[in-house]
């Protein structure tokens, strides 16, 4: 578990087990990997629309629909122009 503690107060992308990508800045976790994000958002994606960003602010993931925990290079992401961004949702991950 001690990985996820150099990303504590930075910006990460989680994608979770039924396949939902959010985005916000790691305020904590705990030894089941609960998350606390804040100031985050969820990326929808869409094949014929852009990618949405649904405003959350704090947000609680379960630790157990956790697949996925990145941290993001916010230099790299600001330049993004998600409005023209195209992408199949991500399906769920079967067990």
């Amino acid at each position: 578990m001690s990985g996820l503690e150099s990303y504590v107060n930075n910006t990460v992308s989680i994608i979770t087990a039924d396949g939902r990508n959010f985005v916000g800045t790691l305020k904590g976790f705990d030894q089941t990997v609960n998350i606390i994000l804040d100031e985050s958002h969820e990326r929808v994606y869409s094949m014929t629309a852009g990618i949405e960003q649904v405003v959350l602010g704090l947000h609680i993931i379960r630790g157990d629909n956790v697949a996925i925990i990145g941290q993001l290079d916010e230099s790299i992401d600001s330049k993004l122009d998600f409005t023209t961004i195209r992408g199949m949702p991500l399906e769920p991950v079967v067990h």
